[in-house]
């Protein structure tokens, strides 16, 4: 009889999943090569996920409630009062810290091969509810909802844009000043 998957050991498998991935990349990795990588067995992935593209979403929806706690926690984030630009500005030190940013290289992976077509699957949902948590933070600002919603999709995808530039030049000055213009954009939403 087999034994049923602990979610919370699945949580941790996924977690150690997105170090590694974070670590060797996305774009050719397979159950046999990922299971090696982690000193583990193909069954014990199996156990947990169907196949790769089972595992591919559990990445994806971890990744995404991961970063919705980082946000949900960045001071500020429930308080009116605190200016969206404040919590743009956290969000983009903490993505770009040593320690994080191995896997903000990853989540900007999956958005280009999404973006190529060379991933199918689930990554519409994920960037799509990265805007609605984002417009649900405009809302408690006062922005009507649909209106919200549109701000969040350009602050979200000008911040991705910054953010590949970051990556991809290394230039901090200039990505840093577009980065304090995109912030009080934000914040001229709600003054």
């Amino acid at each position: 009889m087999a034994r049923t998957a602990d979610p919370a050991r699945r949580v941790e498998l996924v977690d150690e999943i997105i170090d590694r991935l974070a670590e060797s990349g996305l774009a050719s990795f397979s159950l046999r090569t990922l299971a090696a990588a982690l000193g583990r067995s193909t069954r014990v992935l199996t156990h947990h996920f169907a196949d790769k593209e089972a595992l591919l979403l559990a990445v994806l929806e971890r990744l995404d409630e991961r970063q919705h706690q980082a946000l949900a926690a960045t001071p500020g984030w429930d308080d009116p009062a605190v200016g969206i630009g404040s919590i743009v500005a956290a969000a983009w030190d903490r993505h770009l810290d040593p320690a994080e940013l191995a896997r903000t290289r990853l989540v900007q992976e999956i958005e280009g091969l999404a973006a190529a077509g060379r991933l199918a699957g689930h990554v519409p949902a994920f960037v799509a509810g990265r805007a609605r948590f984002v417009a649900d933070a405009l809302v408690r600002r006062g922005l009507d909802p649909d209106d919200a919603l549109t701000r969040a999709t350009l602050l979200n995808n000008a911040y991705a844009g910054l953010q590949a530039d970051r990556l991809t030049t290394g230039d901090q000055q200039r990505t840093g000043a577009a980065l304090e213009m995109l912030c009080a954009l934000a914040d001229s939403w709600t003054d």
